[in-house]
């Protein structure tokens, strides 16, 4: 993290992921990035009513900030019911779909009645119909394959209207979605790749051919 603080990152491509192991830093930099466009680490819409009423930042987040382009500050000024963000952030997102649903700015459906893939599809829908800024941490977390696919029509859709995306994940299915940025971070820091050199395909791919490659060190016979 002591790289992007001192070196910055620029974001090419209207959506972008960050893809590494667990303890690789990535819920921590998505956090400190939303937190740098006005966000709210905990999670939740720019300019909502409901919120904690002192947030305080991340470490990362005390010292990174974001330059933006013109379309950017539009989306963080004005008025509050203008204010285009959303963070959804992995340990918080189910309390969101329990409480949010028909609260005015967010979805209108009761959302606390689907099922936590449901619920988790509603809110993508209805909080990411617009050109606005979408942080997203391994939103994965309650979607099936068929989801995760939905997911990923649903950013490639965004990226066409002006959006920016900003996503953790561990899923190679998402990591996929056509003319995404793809950083990998790790002990080297960070390093741009392409969707097929990412360690997470090669594992996947060498697991689905034979996973006894892998569960014969994990399983006594």
């Amino acid at each position: 993290m002591a790289e992007l603080a001192d070196e910055g990152l620029t974001f090419h491509s209207p959506v972008t992921f960050f893809v590494g192991d667990n303890g690789s830093g990535k819920p921590t930099l998505v956090e400190a990035i939303a937190e740098g466009f006005g966000l709210d680490s905990y999670g939740g819409r720019l300019g909502a009513k409901r919120g904690r009423p002192n947030p305080t930042k991340t470490p990362l987040g005390e010292v990174l900030s974001l330059e933006t382009t013109a379309a950017g500050s539009r989306m963080r000024s004005g008025p509050r019911s203008k204010k285009k963000g959303f963070f959804l952030r992995a340990e918080t997102a189910f309390q969101m779909t329990e409480n949010l649903g028909g609260v005015p700015g967010f979805w209108d459906e009761n959302t606390a009645e689907m099922s936590h893939g449901e619920g988790f599809l509603t809110m993508f829908r209805d909080m990411f119909n617009a050109a606005g800024f979408s942080v997203m941490d391994e939103p994965e977390a309650a979607l099936s394959f068929t989801s995760c696919l939905r997911l990923v029509g649903l950013m490639h859709q965004l990226s066409t209207t002006g959006a920016q995306v900003i996503c953790a994940t561990h899923s190679p299915i998402l990591a996929a979605t056509p003319g995404a940025n793809i950083i990998e971070v790790g002990d080297h820091g960070t390093r741009r790749v392409k969707w097929d050199e990412l360690e997470l395909v090669d594992h996947w791919r060498r697991y689905l051919t034979n996973p006894d490659n892998y569960l014969r060190h994990l399983i006594d016979p």
